[in-house]
């Protein structure tokens, strides 16, 4: 077949492939040409989630007639001035957002320059169908009508009505962070969803205010400052403490330039900033702010600007992981505490071997049982159990509980041995006859919920507790319609749920087995889960997932004080309990400290 010019309408059409994916990445390329007309105020309006409609309206300097034209031409932009790639200063560049999104749809412009006349435009799938005056507000109306319609082999792949809004109302709030002096509202069929009102400044205050308004108020008060300056290199923004965390990485903010990027460098970056002060599937909530000489970075990478290169790729990574772990440790007890490296050598997670006692009886795990249960007062102390002499003679005033009787430290019966106190109200130590053990009595009875779980619903299905007063668990809309499509799938996991309003649900019963447990908490990471799955995944395919989301929410909470009785029976239960050596995260829920560790740690070896 020979060489041929491909025809024009043709050449858009690709092209279209490459910046106009689905509306959120139209109604980005808009929004990003409005933000760089000067726009103090923009409004988006979208009908069925972008797909049959997109309006983006401005306040910015407006287009005479004679420019409207050339924007709907590839490559024509006002946006080079001097034509250097090199050094790039607004957000978009290319020219081609605009013709790419009239060859697959109807395009309508509307534009009228201060002290101008107001002029309209109309692209139909290439073809313009008009061009005459109109009137109009000073600014830019851009609306996209039947996106994909005359290319139904493109649009039977655009997702649902609720994932496309989602999806536009991301790339919206990642725009609005970064320019908190612009107002941003964006209606949804009538409905507003978002609304920002510009800040008068765009000092630190200010983001801080439009940061708490997009993440959650919460975020601010689990957060730290970032501020680091190398080399004519800026870093800023707001880092969450790691004990403020989320189950997917979807709330991870970073900007170049004042540019949203999801950069492979900079979230890798981010990642080894966090190691060893998150869990495995655990993310940080964070919102950084990097800025760079113009020189220093090229964002012409990526047809959608979403990827960045940096000419000091090393220098970028080294300030982003240095950046962070300064704030973090300045924050005090806010963040992670760091181990000394010495005791955190003799510190070694071992797998558990099973007890050779037959206590408990082995009808205590038949249907309905439950012999560990996470509320005060259902402890059980095992019977038979004898006391133990006291290590350390008469208990200082501050513990006031005397140990009851325990389990012999020698006996082999008992791997984890008997407990002899509770360390900051989070960790149980217990001795044996030659070591030392320390539990997370969290991470532990996280795996014990757990087991109990998965036993349930091997026996079918999982026992509903009806709360006295249904919780009403308020989350943004996307969030909360992705709970109430799932209320039958979670009722077989003994959470009944629905929908109260757009933007909340109605928890009225939660699993027998978890006990009293912070139920917004468990809607909210369960929440955070469905968004990972997508719709593709039952939450059956992904049962064990779901499983120790709900069995971390029903375990009992690092901070409470436990009795020796109670310890004891939580360490009784590890014993028998299959995978108790380590949490639903991948932690080790227990260390073992040798009595020849002990004795290296204070020089005697």
């Amino acid at each position: 077949m020979p060489i041929r010019r491909l025809p024009e309408t043709l050449i858009n059409r690709i092209a279209a492939g490459e910046v106009v994916e689905r509306p959120a990445s139209a109604a980005k390329e808009l929004v990003e040409n409005a933000l760089d007309a000067g726009a103090r105020r923009i409004l988006v309006r979208l009908v069925n989630g972008g797909i049959d409609g997109l309006e983006v309206a401005d306040d910015g300097i407006g287009m005479a007639p004679d420019q409207l034209r050339l924007a709907v031409e590839r490559h024509a932009t006002s946006k080079l001035p001097d034509d250097d790639l090199s050094v790039i200063a607004t957000m978009g560049f290319r020219g081609e957002a605009l013709p790419s999104i009239g060859s697959v749809a109807t395009l309508t412009l509307t534009s009228r320059p201060a002290g101008g006349e107001g002029w309209r435009l109309v692209v139909d799938n290439g073809r313009v169908v008009h061009d005459g005056p109109a009137s109009a507000a000073p600014g830019t109306v851009v609306r996209v009508d039947g996106l994909f319609a005359a290319v139904p082999a493109r649009r039977k792949f655009l997702k649902s009505q609720r994932s496309e809004l989602a999806a536009c109302l991301d790339h919206i709030r990642r725009l609005a962070m970064a320019r908190p002096q612009v107002g941003f509202v964006v209606e949804h069929e009538g409905r507003r969803i978002l609304n920002l009102p510009p800040l008068p400044d765009d000092g630190p205050e200010a983001l801080l205010a439009r940061l708490s308004a997009i993440i959650g108020p919460e975020f601010a008060s689990n957060a730290v400052a970032v501020d680091l300056a190398r080399d004519g290199l800026h870093l800023g923004g707001l880092a969450g403490i790691p004990t403020w965390n989320r189950g997917i990485a979807d709330h991870q903010y970073l900007f170049v330039n004042q540019r949203p990027v999801r950069d492979r460098l900079l979230m890798g970056a981010l990642r080894g900033a966090y190691q060893d002060l998150l869990a495995r599937d655990r993310h940080p909530v964070v919102a950084l702010f990097l800025d760079v000489p113009g020189d220093f970075v090229d964002v012409n990478v990526h047809p959608a600007k979403t990827e960045v290169r940096f000419r000091d790729s090393a220098q970028v990574r080294g300030m982003i992981v240095s950046g962070l772990r300064r704030a973090l440790d300045a924050a005090g007890h806010r963040a992670s505490s760091q181990v000394s490296g010495a005791a955190l050598a003799a510190f070694v997670a071992e797998p558990l071997a099973p007890a050779a006692s037959g206590w408990p009886p082995a009808d205590q795990f038949a249907a309905g049982a439950v012999p560990f249960a996470p509320t005060a007062g259902q402890f059980a102390q095992p019977a038979g159990l004898a006391e133990a002499p006291r290590l350390f003679g008469q208990l200082p005033p501050a513990f006031a509980a005397p140990a009851p009787a325990a389990a012999p430290p020698a006996s082999p019966q008992f791997p984890l041995g008997a407990a002899r106190g509770q360390v900051a109200a989070t960790y149980i130590v217990a001795e044996t006859d030659d070591a030392l053990i320390i539990v997370d009595q969290h991470a532990a009875h996280e795996r014990l919920t757990l087991e109990r779980m998965n036993r349930a619903l091997a026996g079918g299905g999982v026992a509903a507790q009806a709360l006295l007063v249904p919780e009403v668990v308020e989350l943004d809309e996307i969030a909360a319609g992705r709970i109430a499509d799932r209320a039958a799938e979670l009722a077989e996991l003994g959470l009944e749920v629905e929908g109260f309003g757009p933007t909340a649900v109605l928890v009225r019963a939660t699993p027998a087995v978890l006990g009293a447990c912070d139920v917004k908490g468990l809607i909210t990471d369960l929440a955070d889960d469905l968004s990972a799955f997508g719709r593709a995944l039952s939450l059956k395919e992904r049962l064990d997932h779901v499983a120790a989301t709900m069995a971390c929410h029903g375990s009992v909470r690092a901070g409470r004080a436990l009795s020796i009785a109670e310890m004891n029976a939580l360490l009784r239960e590890m014993e028998i309990t299959p995978h108790s050596g380590q949490c639903n995260h991948g932690r080790p829920t227990w260390v073992r400290l040798a009595k020849t560790d002990i004795e290296k740690l204070f020089g005697r070896r």
